[in-house]
């Protein structure tokens, strides 16, 4: 079998996020994070629920499983009952997201997607972010305008939770006193230094970082062969 590449093991460190979820909703935004949820449904999370997106809860095939109307939908959003993959515009150390605009609000440099779900994801149910280009441009100091609401801004929300960071070069978590990023783990190829480099604040590093766990013979073939055989992870990280 040809060599991992680096984006199987982003799939593999998608899927993880889900790993002990149960029965909930997974809701992956962008190729790696969709192929890391069918992934986890495949092998270690059976009970986990895939969506189309609109009304139907459909298998890791994507044939039709069950209905979801929107009404229940809202109700497993803002009931915790749900754990989306996000992607962001700009995160900062204490997991705020941006994905509305770049620079001053008012008169932004820059017009995006605009705040969209985010607020309520964040607030309501676990939310994991995706980002498939580390930079200092994405990874800053503070984001231009709130949209996902990170630790330093979720005083009170039940639900609020920010599992892990995954981009192209590692994973990250707030596993620290003030809830602040940290380098849980670097994809195997990636030097502590290069991480650094590309994120825009200090970062916290233990003294020991573990590489992305390897992908197994058989999740290898179900990503490959099953699940993704036309290489959309390809796209976002290529080889």
């Amino acid at each position: 079998m040809s060599e991992v590449t680096r984006a199987e093991y982003c799939v593999v460190a998608c899927a993880e996020a889900w790993r002990g979820a149960g029965e909930i909703l997974a809701s992956p935004m962008g190729a790696v994070p969709s192929v890391g949820a069918r992934l986890a449904r495949l092998t270690f999370a059976p009970d986990l629920l895939l969506t189309d997106g609109e009304a139907t809860i459909v298998r890791p095939d994507g044939t039709a499983e069950g209905w979801l109307p929107y009404r229940k939908h809202l109700e497993m959003v803002t009931g915790g009952r749900r754990h989306v993959m996000m992607g962001a515009s700009q995160i900062d150390r204490f997991g705020n997201q941006n994905i509305s605009c770049i620079g001053d609000w008012a008169q932004p440099k820059r017009q995006l997607l605009g705040v969209r779900g985010a607020p309520v994801n964040t607030l309501n149910n676990p939310t994991s972010y995706w980002i498939p280009k580390h930079s200092r441009r994405v990874f800053v100091e503070k984001v231009d305008m709130v949209c996902g609401v990170g630790h330093d801004h979720a005083a009170g929300a039940r639900y609020h939770r920010i599992p892990r960071v995954v981009s192209d070069l590692g994973v990250f978590d707030f596993a620290t006193p003030d809830r602040g990023m940290r380098l849980a783990a670097l994809h195997p190829g990636v030097s502590v230094e290069e991480v650094r480099e590309a994120t825009g604040f200090d970062l916290v590093v233990p003294d020991e970082v573990p590489y992305t766990r390897e992908p197994t013979g058989g999740e290898l073939h179900l990503v490959r062969q099953v699940i993704d055989p036309g290489n959309l992870r390809l796209r976002e990280v290529p080889a």
